[in-house]
């Protein structure tokens, strides 16, 4: 069996160096640039308003949908903020270097106008089922939207996203999590992978179950909670290492553009797997083009299309630039990029290292431990939402049951598969799913701009 795991790595990992991270370089950039100029950087110019918009300013009772502007936010942050920003932050800093955190942000920019575009799109396309429940996302506005330009290849890229965001949900949303929760939880308290994982499989099939308002509801109570103790230990050890904030930007800046040379216990990284490991740990991060949150913003109440892409356009905003920028900087103050420990090792060491100096470094492994677990958790949670909408497209309601049961027995594989196997599994089916949407997007250029033209430029954006 191992044998037989190492082969597979072997062969996911062929792809992923030579076909999928070169594709998402030439599409996912490009692509999140184009429509920032496009639309005159609408994601910036209107920041205030989608602010404005998730505090419930235009609310109204009627307006059709399953959950609020604020829900929809927290169920798309919540299957966004997890492993990625603890355990993908500190893998892209050990395979690339200080400066894939550059690119990082540059992937987060852009995301946040590739998330304008495509959670619009999800709204102008959803579709209201018999029950008024709400289904939407990229397979929808593929099938729907490009039915005109493609004809009946239109329903066949719907099919192929939406298996592969059933894959997906099986990696990125679900194997990566169990596996860095069962890391912790190991390396902390020495609990066994094999216990974890059946008690977090159990836990998932028991929530997954309620539908995306109960999502919704633990979400919207765990996404806030999860964030103020890790925020705030996070920020405490960039305070008491203030003296090298400066040093730390100029070693991300510096090395964004010329790779990392050899140091410590860093084997070093040439610029090409710099750019590419923080291209790729920011889309994990963000899922920004990747057609994931077009499927929790679709339930939105709102009558506007745009209204709800400009509050999914915070999302990259307040992930990547700023919750993974709180990682990176803690990792790289402290030194504990250069220790040669990766995944969740390295920020249990920045952490220890940080709270050192006033004699608090025992309690780093407990709060890394909570965030993760809390991170993670509500990922998953959120994620089965997303891969049963995809196989209810696929086979109907009679498919969404027996998906969670394939989605519990897969929180397991995850927690006790190898790290590698498992991080090797999540980018390449990222790549099944944001290749095809990206080209949906850039195919539906029209449709979203006749939206911002309908929207700002008339009083809708008002009312």
């Amino acid at each position: 069996m191992t044998d037989f795991l190492d082969q597979l790595n072997h062969v996911i990992t062929l792809y992923n160096d030579y076909v999928g991270g070169y594709l998402l370089l030439a599409l996912l950039l490009p692509t999140g640039i184009f429509f920032a100029f496009k639309l005159r950087f609408l994601h910036i110019r209107k920041f205030r308003h989608a602010l404005s918009v998730v505090a419930g300013k235009y609310s109204k009772k009627g307006d059709e949908g399953d959950i609020n502007h604020f829900k929809a936010l927290t169920t798309a942050l919540s299957a966004t903020v997890g492993t990625g920003n603890i355990v993908g932050v500190a893998l892209a800093i050990y395979l690339g270097g200080p400066g894939a955190i550059f690119w990082m942000w540059i992937t987060g920019f852009f995301g946040m106008m590739l998330k304008l575009v495509e959670c619009t799109l999800a709204l102008k396309y959803r579709k209201f089922n018999s029950d008024g429940t709400v289904s939407g996302g990229p397979m929808y506005y593929m099938e729907y939207g490009l039915k005109d330009k493609l004809g009946k290849h239109a329903k066949t890229l719907a099919v192929i996203f939406a298996a592969a965001a059933v894959l997906c949900s099986l990696g990125t949303g679900n194997m990566a999590q169990s596996n860095s929760m069962t890391d912790v939880l190991y390396t902390s308290y020495g609990t066994p992978h094999i216990w974890t994982g059946l008690i977090i499989a159990a836990l998932v099939l028991l929530i997954v179950v309620g539908g995306l308002k109960r999502i919704a509801e633990v979400t919207s109570r765990l996404v806030p909670f999860m964030a103020v103790v890790y925020f705030l230990a996070a920020i405490l050890v960039i305070i008491l290492n203030f003296d090298k904030i400066g040093s730390s930007f100029y070693l991300i800046f510096h090395d964004a553009f010329t790779g990392t040379a050899a140091t410590g216990g860093f084997v070093g990284s040439a610029f090409i797997l710099t750019l590419t490991m923080g291209v790729r740990r920011g889309l994990f991060s963000n899922e920004a083009g990747q057609g994931s949150a077009p499927m929790a913003h679709a339930a939105a109440k709102t009558p506007y299309p745009l209204r709800e892409g400009m509050v999914a356009s915070l999302e990259p905003f307040i992930d990547t630039i700023f919750i993974c920028t709180l990682t990176a900087m803690v990792i790289i103050m402290t030194g504990a990029w250069e220790s040669g420990v990766a995944g969740v090792g390295m920020t249990v060491i920045a952490f220890e290292a940080g709270l050192a100096k006033i004699n608090l470094g025992y309690l780093a492994p407990h709060i890394i431990a909570m965030g993760l677990l809390l991170f993670a958790f509500s990922t998953i949670i959120s994620w089965s939402y997303y891969g049963s909408r995809a196989a209810n497209y696929l086979f109907g309601e009679k498919a969404i049951k027996p998906y969670y049961y394939l989605y519990a027995l897969f929180v397991f594989f995850g927690a006790i598969w190898g790290l590698d196997l498992v991080w090797s599994f999540v980018d390449m089916v990222i790549t099944f799913m944001t290749i095809p949407n990206l080209i949906a997007i850039l195919l539906l250029t029209p449709v979203i701009q006749k939206e911002v033209r309908d929207y700002f430029g008339t009083d809708q954006w008002k009312s």
